[in-house]
């Protein structure tokens, strides 16, 4: 092949070159002394982007939810998360080593836990001097574990509902948020607007090599600065990176649905093979292939295909494996990866290489 396919991941995206012509040509300044002009216009456009007050430029997806959460809670606290949650299972737990917080897993379905789960949940808590203090639910918007699956605006609200009887806090880990509002035609403002802090990465599906938003009020940011400091400091010169950011607000956000149509490309060329897919959580970028067809080996078909030159995940010990779409992975791409696997597999129709 004449380049490699990279399906691992969406972080794997290489900046544009309209982003590397602005880190160049970046006005910089001292982010620690607020003197960085392109850091503060980045924070504007992404506060302004999600209909936030303000927001805090960090290093990636990882340190916003760790700055997000520390800033909201108290070593001790009990935070709500879902069962495959990122921030729970994927950010090496911080949650307790950090904000020293316990966690009260709640399972969702493709991901969104419904009110009732959520109340049952905060039962187990009453208030009570012997028992922990309940602060903070947390969404993750798209849903990575689940298969990079959407919350709707009326589902977050529904959580909005029982964390105001509860007097409790929403943090949405929406490192995919965009994905999120360019699957479901809404404006991301809409899907965060019931959130109390919101953290998005600027390198996933929007190509950027650097960084994450934290948004919030302006009171929650001015505390989120000091909680960045504690945990990774200054960034000093911070524009060059931050430039890239601003081109991926202005200009990555609507190409998204390309991926998205990719991904169900994807999903349903493998599924026509018999492959076992969960047709409903295909609802962004992402395809988790649970089972290869008949007596095929997942991971003689991964590896045949590494030889092939399409970089894949390594199956989990269930056999299940995520392939991802973005920027770097075209339509031409996902025709020839499927006519590949047909040959692999030995079926009898291959795949067209061209649209019929």
């Amino acid at each position: 092949m004449p380049r490699p396919v990279d399906l691992r991941s969406d972080t794997v995206t290489k900046p544009t070159q309209e982003m590397r012509d602005a880190m160049w040509k970046a006005e910089v300044g001292d982010d620690y002394y607020f003197e960085d002009p392109t850091v503060r216009k980045l924070e504007e456009l992404a506060s302004e982007r999600l209909g936030k007050e303000d927001a805090l430029f960090v290093a990636s997806g990882t340190m916003g939810n760790l700055v997000c959460i520390f800033t909201s809670v108290r070593p001790g606290d009990v935070i709500i998360v879902e069962t495959n949650a990122h921030i729970f299972r994927a950010e090496r737990g911080h949650l307790g080593v950090v904000s020293g917080v316990q966690t009260k897993s709640v399972e969702g379905k493709l991901g969104v836990m419904s009110p009732e789960a959520v109340e049952d949940a905060l039962a187990v808590f009453p208030e009570s001097t012997a028992f922990p203090r309940v602060s903070l639910i947390c969404l993750e918007n798209t849903h990575n574990g689940a298969g990079g699956t959407c919350w709707s605006a009326a589902q977050i609200r529904a959580i909005r509902g029982v964390a105001d009887r509860h007097r409790l806090k929403i943090h949405v880990d929406g490192a995919r948020v965009f994905n999120a509002a360019v699957a479901q035609r809404v404006d991301p403002r809409v899907l965060v607007e019931d959130a109390d802090s919101v953290q998005f990465c600027l390198t996933k599906g929007l190509c950027c090599p650097y960084g994450s938003l934290v948004v919030g009020k302006k009171d929650f940011i001015k505390e989120a600065r000091f909680t960045r400091q504690m945990v990774g400091g200054g960034m000093r010169q911070a524009g060059m990176m931050a430039a890239a950011g601003i081109v991926a607000l202005e200009k990555m956000i609507n190409r998204l649905e390309e991926d998205h149509a990719n991904a169900r490309l994807l999903a349903e060329g493998l599924r026509d093979m018999g492959f076992k897919i969960e047709m409903e959580s295909v609802q962004t970028n992402m395809v988790f292939v649970n089972g290869a067809p008949g007596e095929s080996s997942m991971e003689g078909w991964v590896a045949e295909l590494r030889n092939r030159g399409y970089l894949m995940n390594t199956p989990s010990r269930t056999g299940r494996m995520r392939m991802v779409t973005h920027h770097g992975v075209l339509r031409e791409d996902i025709l020839a990866f499927l006519a590949t696997t047909s040959e692999i597999l030995g079926a009898r129709k291959r795949v067209p290489l061209v649209p019929a």
